[in-house]
């Protein structure tokens, strides 16, 4: 059995996993968004609109990986919302859909109309938070920063809609899982994982137009080469 994009609970339910490094992927973004910021993130009003209540693996590994980027003390890595951090503004939930972001970024504004950092689980989600924010005429003044690399995401890095997105490859899963079906009919050999992870990585790029030093990314231009969807 092999699973793609998202582990199983156990992971090692299946044979192997061809996945992201979510974690990573919520890191990258979370980096740059604070090198972005500079000494003004020390300050941070920062939203995370996350995926469900009931959240999947993927949904915690995103949101910690960013805090923990964006150098935040994220206690338990494995649990949503136990940090103590006063630039926490708040979580809400989006249902990784435009709509669900609308509604979530609205939510986390009435707690605090002074939010300029936000994460989100995917591009939809963002999108929608953005839609929020310019109904209020703060568009511009909120950084929105978000994980998956699909081509209508990479659109909005490009239209300013979002500073940067993490972009995963599911075109580079589903053809890993393939290969390692083959060869385990024609060997017996079950895949290996990456080096310190038990999932095989099929990668992450930052996709930025805005480079910061010391986070690696790529180009919007090479990014909509490589996205998907």
């Amino acid at each position: 059995m092999i699973a793609l994009d998202t582990p199983l609970e156990p992971i090692d339910a299946a044979d192997a996993t061809f996945a992201t490094d979510n974690f990573k992927a919520g890191e990258l973004i979370g980096r740059w968004a604070a090198a972005k910021l500079g000494d003004k993130a020390a300050d941070a009003k920062i939203a995370l609109l996350d995926l469900t209540p009931s959240a999947p693996s993927v949904d915690v590994l995103r949101d910690q990986g960013f805090l923990k980027g964006f150098g935040i003390d994220i206690k338990d890595p494995n649990k949503i919302g136990d940090e103590d951090d006063d630039r926490i503004v708040g979580h809400d939930v989006t249902n990784g859909n435009e709509e669900g972001g609308r509604t979530a970024m609205e939510n986390l504004m009435q707690r605090d109309s002074d939010i300029n950092v936000v994460y989100t689980i995917n591009e939809p989600a963002a999108a929608g938070a953005y839609e929020a924010l310019k109904s209020f005429g703060m568009e511009d003044g909120v950084l929105i920063v978000s994980v998956d690399g699909g081509c209508p995401g990479v659109l909005n890095v490009k239209d300013g809609v979002i500073g940067a997105t993490s972009q995963q490859y599911p075109l580079d899963m589903a053809y890993k899982g393939i290969e390692a079906i083959k060869q385990w009919a024609e060997t017996g050999e079950k895949p290996k994982t990456t080096e310190g992870l038990n999932f095989y990585d099929t990668g992450v790029n930052l996709v930025t137009d805005e480079p910061v030093d010391g986070v690696p990314s790529i180009s919007v231009e090479e990014g909509m080469n490589r996205c998907w969807g």
